[in-house]
């Protein structure tokens, strides 16, 4: 609701602007900038409009904020404008009208809105390697990701989610190299150790065992891994079987992982395809063609296919890894980012990613073939892209898209930047610019976190603030191992608290509190802040956290109940009353919860302008606290006034519905009890 009083305020100042100074201005009206006053005391908007129009009408700010409150006229929704300190116009809402208004807002508008757009938005996230165990800075990916595409759809946007599989990288390469050298394991035998449980752990210890090994010849290494990435990428031989294997099995174990997160897609977009129904091909027709990228014939990278442009960071002249797909070693930083091809002949990832890309946006002139994905959570549709015989019945993907949200970590910010590049120098230029890089740094750990894990710390490590995660040594959090802890911890105190309850009940209980949990913690930082994960700040019912918030509506939902047993929800609520229960300076702390309640769309609006997911945290945690301080202040059920009791009662079926919606965005349940 604040969103629409806003707007119309805005279009309203804009029109009567134009009206009256207009000739003076040469017919161009200045932006007219809303924001919202620090005091309850000074409205609920202010525009500084008269500074921005004193220099070019030549008369003082306040001077002209006073000319236009005057003869403004009426605005639906505000109660008046005021002119304010030296030419601010601060604009008073009509509190009952929003609170009628914000109130029918909750009947019809639960989960998103009911208008949608009719371009397609595309957020591409989690895209985790399918050689391994998902791990906590993936769940971090995965959450943003669904959380974004949550906002956006309830802002009406038509949302498509893909998750990228990269079943040809360099990854699952070292995965095969694991099992054919060093296990010197048969295909069949891998198929039928990928229908045990935890595979995806069983291949987290052996791609840590494999690169440290390989690690110990690196020439030799280059070489056999240079040799398994062609023969997958060719689907050719027991490498490539083996690889299909492994990348698919994995994909599943990802699959339930983030399934236990409220987390699904809509397609699984596989590299495979993108090489096996020439999506690269075409791809490198293009850029070739547009003279975006050249082949090397000198120096260290002679023979590589290369999109060279001139940076502050780097120096064409650095020397070619052979088949690594990131530089450890700290040379040339990002040279290795721009080779499209390597002098072997194999594509790159940031290759397929520009291609990848291009179909995205409709610019490639093709399609991928889609079949239903085989192993999926009880009545989810997940789609994925194969190079067989496709379903005739699958969505249209190949639609453009008007915004491509690809959420990455910050260390692939300069890939990014070459895959934009990519469609820039080939012509698509608005493409380039709707290529969205929704970056996050890293997760790392709290010394007492790994502590907890069971890994041993140098005396050194213990003393630093944050401990780094590596998955090459195998150094890190488990996805499912975290949310297992959560739970089991929630479990424990769901069962001390409500015996009442069925053990069915105190586990869907402990769930929800254990995911809630998690995903507020990964969400209320602003995704370019490092986050230090720790057990027992995540788990804390105190402070900025999901189960704070979702205590609040255990509360409230508690009180409702109470107060319909005593009737106090059949008392009809006289609009007079809510005039003068919200009037004057006693009305302020009531109304100041009903705009909060009613500004979710504001931070909905926030959120995606700044493309931040901690505004709706931040928003969901600020409505609880207002709540829980409204809470303690007013005695609810014991109010002996009838009408004022009926509306405290609203007011809580307010809040609850729209910290609901909020907790909802943010893939957080709301529990009965906790």
């Amino acid at each position: 609701m604040y969103i629409t009083l806003t707007k119309r305020l805005r279009e309203a100042l804009a029109a009567h602007i134009q009206a009256k100074y207009g000739e003076a201005l040469g017919g161009s009206v200045p932006n007219i900038a809303l924001e919202r006053p620090p005091k309850i005391e000074m409205g609920e908007a202010a525009s500084p409009v008269g500074f921005e129009l004193a220099k070019r009408l030549k008369k003082a700010p306040r001077m002209i904020a006073q000319e236009i409150a005057t003869s403004l006229g009426a605005v639906p929704g505000i109660a008046r404008i005021e002119v304010a300190g030296a030419g601010y116009l601060n604009a008073y809402f009509d509190r009952a009208a929003f609170w009628i208004k914000t109130k029918e807002e909750t009947s019809y508008r639960v989960t998103e809105s009911t208008e949608k757009r009719t371009d397609k938005i595309i957020v591409e996230h989690t895209s985790i390697n399918p050689n391994k165990a998902a791990h906590i800075g993936h769940v971090r990916n995965a959450v943003l990701g669904d959380t974004f595409a949550r906002i956006l759809r309830f802002s009406g946007n038509r949302v498509q989610v893909q998750n990228y599989i990269d079943n040809t990288g360099v990854q699952v390469a070292d995965v095969v190299i694991g099992f054919l050298q060093m296990e010197k394991r048969t295909p069949i035998n891998v198929k039928m150790l990928a229908r045990e449980p935890k595979f995806d752990y069983y291949c987290w210890d052996l791609y840590a065992r494999t690169t440290q090994l390989m690690a110990q010849d690196k020439p030799k290494t280059e070489q056999l891994r240079a040799a398994t990435l062609k023969a997958i990428e060719e689907g050719r031989g027991e490498d490539a079987e083996i690889g299909q294997i492994v990348a698919d099995a994995i994909v599943d174990c990802h699959l339930r992982t983030m399934a236990r997160l409220g987390i699904g897609y809509d397609l699984l977009a596989r590299e495979s395809e993108i090489l096996h129904l020439k999506f690269w091909d075409a791809a490198f027709e293009m850029l070739k063609n547009a003279g975006a990228i050249e082949l090397a014939t000198s120096g260290k990278m002679a023979g590589c296919w290369i999109m060279p442009w001139k940076d502050k960071t780097s120096d064409l002249n650095t020397e070619e890894t052979g088949g690594t797909e990131k530089k450890d070693d700290g040379e040339g930083e990002h040279e290795q980012d721009k080779i499209i091809v390597r002098s072997n002949g194999v594509v790159t990832y940031v290759g397929k990613d520009i291609a990848y890309q291009l179909w995205k946006f409709g610019l490639l002139g093709k399609d991928f073939r889609y079949r239903k994905w085989p192993n999926t959570s009880e009545g989810e549709t997940v789609w994925a892209t194969t190079s067989e015989n496709g379903d005739t019945g699958a969505p249209r993907f190949a639609e453009a898209a008007s915004a491509v949200y690809n959420v990455i970590d910050t260390r692939q910010a300069y890939v990014q930047e070459v895959v934009a590049e990519g469609l820039r120098r080939t012509g698509h230029v608005t493409a380039a610019e709707k290529s969205i890089h929704l970056s996050y740094a890293m997760v790392v750990l709290t010394p007492r976190c790994a502590a907890e894990l069971g890994y041993e710390l140098s005396a050194e490590d213990a003393q630093r603030p944050f401990v780094d995660m590596s998955g090459r040594k195998g150094f890190g959090v488990k996805a499912d191992d975290l949310v297992d802890k959560l739970e089991a911890a929630t479990y424990a105190e769901v069962k001390q608290r409500h015996v009442e309850m069925s053990e069915a009940e105190q586990l869907r209980t402990a769930h929800a509190i254990a995911v809630g949990a998690l995903r507020f913690f990964l969400l209320k930082f602003t995704r370019n802040s490092l986050i230090a994960f720790d057990f027992k700040d995540a788990l804390s019912f105190e402070g900025e956290t999901g189960p704070y918030c979702q205590y609040a509506v255990v509360r409230i939902r508690g009180i409702r109940r109470k107060g319909a047993e005593a009737g106090g929800e059949n008392v009809s609520l006289a609009p007079e009353t809510v005039v003068g229960i919200l009037k004057g300076v006693d009305g302020n702390d009531l109304w100041e919860l009903i705009l909060h309640a009613g500004a979710l769309d504001y931070a909905v609006d926030a959120a995606i302008a700044a493309q931040e997911p901690a505004f709706v945290t931040k928003y969901a945690f600020q409505l609880a606290q207002a709540f829980n301080n409204f809470y303690h202040k007013h005695h609810i059920l014991s109010e002996e006034d009838a009408q004022k009791r009926a509306f405290f009662l609203a007011l809580c079926g307010l809040v609850e519905a729209q910290l609901v919606k909020a907790l909802d965005l943010l893939g957080i349940e709301a529990p009965e009890k906790m």
